[in-house]
């Protein structure tokens, strides 16, 4: 997010129409095109996915389009996009990968340690008592609190098998990471400006607080090329959390004979920031990866988007959501207040 170790941040739920009914209707209706049946929206689908090639689609404005589409005339490539999606967003991280220093990075993931190490155990704690006092089963409880701990639906891609979670427990638990995850990617931006928080205390709180790696990209892109470098860096680091926790859960939840899976396209990222750093005949390349790169995330995202349907949004209910948004409020509240008072 499929990759067999990680799985795509996207509601597992096919984004199927909000309205087949009225003017909706007539671009459900298919045409013979060249010998072909084409609808009306297969075509609109097309040309926001075009748009999300130019320059002028940013992040927020390619997972709001989306959700435009998700939410009126659906998403007719639900399948091929969600299974795209995984690919897609590895592929852009280790794009990314050649436009950083590895020298910069290993002071950003210095500085981001502690954070990472206390919010992880701190968000994995208060999520378990808070799901009790909701009544929440235990599954849902741990996929949302592992989700927001460390990064969101490929955490909860990682964990669900090895708890044996059912798939209306990974949808309740998807679902609700993700509506938060967009929501974060539009008000992050924001909220750090009016806060003039520097690029780096920015790129921090954002892989702190924001669950998914492609959230996480998207907002710091907004916010500035540092904040790009700093929020990739800790929040990959960050998601190599996902093999001890997995561990961890397996113990807790006493499950034996599990597959752990591994966030390998990380080592990629790994690989192509020591290309960039120590091979100066690589280095002219670097600008090219890293805009091709951006342009993926920014398809990723229009690809999320597109899947998160209404029947999506429905299926999660009000409790998941307000565990998700109690633990992603305490997570943001407390990494901000430190961040502004420390760095």
């Amino acid at each position: 997010m499929a990759h067999p170790t990680l799985l795509p941040p996207t509601a597992p739920a096919p984004a199927g129409p909000a309205d087949t009914t009225g003017i909706f209707r007539h671009f459900h209706t298919p045409h013979l095109v060249l010998g072909h049946p084409i609808t009306g929206r297969q075509v609109v689908f097309g040309l926001l996915l075009v748009f999300c090639l130019t320059p002028w689609a940013s992040p927020p404005v390619a997972l709001a389009l989306g959700l435009l589409l998700a939410q009126t005339l659906g998403n007719p490539f639900a399948r091929q996009t969600k299974m795209a999606t995984a690919k897609l967003l590895q592929y852009s991280v280790v794009g990314l990968g050649f436009g950083m220093n590895a020298h910069a990075a290993v002071q950003a993931g210095r500085e981001g340690i502690l954070f990472t190490v206390a919010s992880i155990f701190g968000t994995l704690v208060l999520g378990y008592f808070a799901g009790r006092w909701l009544g929440l089963g235990r599954h849902v409880t741990h996929l949302i609190s592992c989700g927001t701990a460390i990064c969101g639906g490929s955490a909860i891609a990682a964990v669900g098998p090895v708890i044996k979670a059912k798939d209306e427990e990974m949808s309740v638990a998807l679902g609700t990471v993700f509506v938060l995850n967009a929501i974060a990617l539009f008000a992050f931006p924001p909220i750090g400006h009016a806060l003039a928080m520097t690029q780096q205390q920015f790129g921090l709180w954002c892989a702190i607080a924001i669950h998914d790696t492609s959230s996480v990209v998207g907002a710091a892109k907004v916010y500035g090329d540092q904040a790009l470098q700093v929020a990739t860096t800790i929040k990959l680091a960050r998601a190599l959390w996902i093999i001890p926790v997995s561990i961890g859960t397996a113990l807790l939840f006493k499950q034996k004979g599990v597959k752990i899976k591994v966030p390998y396209f990380i080592f990629g990222f790994i690989v192509a920031m020591l290309l960039n750093t120590y091979v100066p005949a690589l280095q002219p390349l670097g600008p090219i990866a890293v805009k091709l790169a951006k342009i993926g995330l920014t398809v990723t995202l229009f690809f999320i988007g597109a899947g998160l349907s209404a029947a999506t949004l429905r299926t999660v209910g009000a409790k998941p959501y307000l565990l998700g948004v109690l633990l992603w409020g305490v997570i943001s509240g407390v990494s901000l207040y430190v961040i502004l008072h420390t760095i």
